[in-house]
């Protein structure tokens, strides 16, 4: 038994690898990340920008598929489908152990729908339809177009992951979006069980936001905050998804096979040096909870990580950083504003520098 298996048998809570590229799954590293205790696989733009910009795993594909004609759009996605589907393949042992609590690996929507819900809607159709595989989870944004999206597919029986969360604001209403699609699902018919859903909460921007502010105030109170905002926000975020999750309307549906939609922590590698590189592992064990980490992160945390349960232990003293950093100035619905923001041209950004990249490809292939 290595750490990650404890994590998840002692702890409840499932570590997935947040990367994913060619040479890994034809190399047998995701493999290996698996059989040591890997219980799912998170990609994005900026994951695949990276992975296909990076190496020349994909020339012979992309070759293959500019010169049967597809466009660099097309192309794109023929390559990331390919990669989705060997990891799918990989982790479909751990779905089928389970009884489909884990074993899931994610693929986002193109960054540039996280404002049209109907193209979001249809993007999502289009993946679940076309890799048609009940352990793939399709990523959706968390805005606020996002949220009728994630409704409506949820409704039809697609697994989504709910993704650049924030706030506990927009949290709440990513709740409300996953009871009431299953409740339409189960009007429907469909089969609650079979449903799955994660709402991943982005954890190291927020303290790389919030201590930049910190800063700019200045003075010993703000200053002695740092490090404090992103462990604290994503401790009453569990503590909101205890509640939700316990009501009689949730009951309802549980008592129909539904599973709860576990909160996922995401982006939880440490960007400030000085901080602890296991500091947003550490600090957010519990049951019913997924931590997607970067392979460093999890090589860090299964070398001296602290296995106990974290995230509910002192919510008062979240709500306590919580109420000072207010009381030296964040306006914290802004910060969450100004993340989500950030986190959507981020994406978008990766996006349209890949497809530029492979544009110059394609055309020197054609010339």
């Amino acid at each position: 038994m290595t750490k990650l298996d404890d994590l998840y048998a002692k702890q409840g809570q499932s570590p997935w690898l947040d990367n994913l590229k060619r040479g890994w799954i034809t190399g047998g590293e995701l493999k290996k990340w698996v059989e040591r205790g890997v219980r799912g696989v998170t990609s994005n733009p900026t994951i695949f920008a990276k992975a296909i910009s990076g190496a020349a795993d994909y020339d012979e594909q992309f070759t293959e598929l500019v010169r049967e004609g597809k466009t660099v759009d097309q192309s794109y996605w023929e390559l990331v489908k390919a990669d989705i589907e060997d990891a799918l393949a990989i982790l479909r042992p751990t779905y089928d152990s389970c009884g489909g609590g884990d074993g899931f690996v994610s693929v986002e929507v193109a960054p540039e729908l996280a404002r049209d819900t109907a193209g979001t809607i249809e993007a999502a159709r289009g993946l679940w339809r076309d890799i048609d595989e009940p352990n793939l989870f399709v990523k959706i944004p968390g805005t606020a177009e996002g949220l009728p999206a994630i409704q409506a597919c949820l409704s039809e029986g697609i697994n989504i992951n709910v993704t650049l969360l924030f706030g506990i604001d927009r949290y709440g209403e990513v709740i409300e979006a996953y009871i009431t699609g299953l409740e339409e699902l189960d009007r429907n018919g469909g089969d609650l069980a079979k449903i799955a859903s994660v709402a991943s909460f982005f954890v190291s921007r927020v303290d790389t936001e919030v201590d930049r502010r910190l800063e700019a105030i200045g003075t010993p109170a703000a200053l002695a905050l740092r490090g404090k905002a992103a462990v604290a926000n994503a401790q009453l975020a569990y503590e909101l998804f205890q509640k939700r999750f316990a009501s009689d309307r949730w009951k309802a549906l549980a008592g129909k096979g539904a599973p709860v939609q576990r909160p996922l922590w995401a982006s939880t590698s440490t960007k400030n040096p000085d901080y602890p590189d296991t500091i947003y592992v550490d600090n957010l064990i519990g049951p019913d909870t997924v931590n997607t980490m970067p392979d460093q992160t999890l090589l860090d945390f299964e070398d001296h990580g602290k296995l106990a349960r974290t995230v509910d232990q002192d919510l008062d003293g979240a709500r306590g950083v919580m109420a000072e950093l207010a009381g030296v100035g964040i306006d914290f619905a802004d910060v969450t504003k100004t993340l989500e923001e950030e986190g959507v041209a981020s994406f978008s950004k990766s996006f349209d520098e890949l497809i530029t990249s492979l544009e110059t490809k394609a055309d020197q292939l054609k010339g």
